[in-house]
């Protein structure tokens, strides 16, 4: 059995269980699987999270592992910060915000915000580069 975390096209976000790797791709085809929130059937895999276990000693390669980790996690905790105290959060509205800067070519403003799958395809297309950055919870 392996779990999935899966995504509809509308950005709802729910796990679910498979016999294997292949049964997702199987049912997903087939249009069988459905979002359990607004029953879109545009299903894809999103980013896993698995969790790993391993005993621990002073030179296992888990405490390497453990170590790289908590200096990615205060990396990516450093760039969130300096985002939200040098740019502007415009959130839902970022892909019309990032038009209006992008077009304006005399605009330096800096925003970040959210965006869907399909306005980051339509904002491509026109020719407006965005970077994702993994949004790493401050609290945990």
């Amino acid at each position: 059995m392996i779990k999935y975390n899966l995504k509809c096209e509308n950005d709802h976000e729910f796990e679910s269980w498979f016999s294997n790797s292949n049964e997702f791709e199987k049912l997903n085809r087939r249009k069988l699987l459905e979002c359990i929130y607004c029953n879109s059937k545009k299903i894809k895999k999103s980013i896993m999270s698995p969790m790993v276990s391993a005993v621990r000693d002073k030179n296992s390669k888990f405490k390497k592992m453990q170590e790289i980790l908590k200096n990615d996690r205060k990396s990516l905790i450093e760039i969130r910060k300096y985002i939200e105290k040098n740019f502007e959060y415009v959130g839902e509205n970022f892909s019309k915000k990032v038009r209006e800067i992008y077009y304006d070519k005399k605009s330096k403003k800096t925003i970040y915000g959210k965006t869907t799958l399909k306005e980051r395809k339509e904002l491509a297309e026109e020719g407006i580069d965005l970077l994702s950055i993994p949004w790493v919870s401050k609290d945990n």
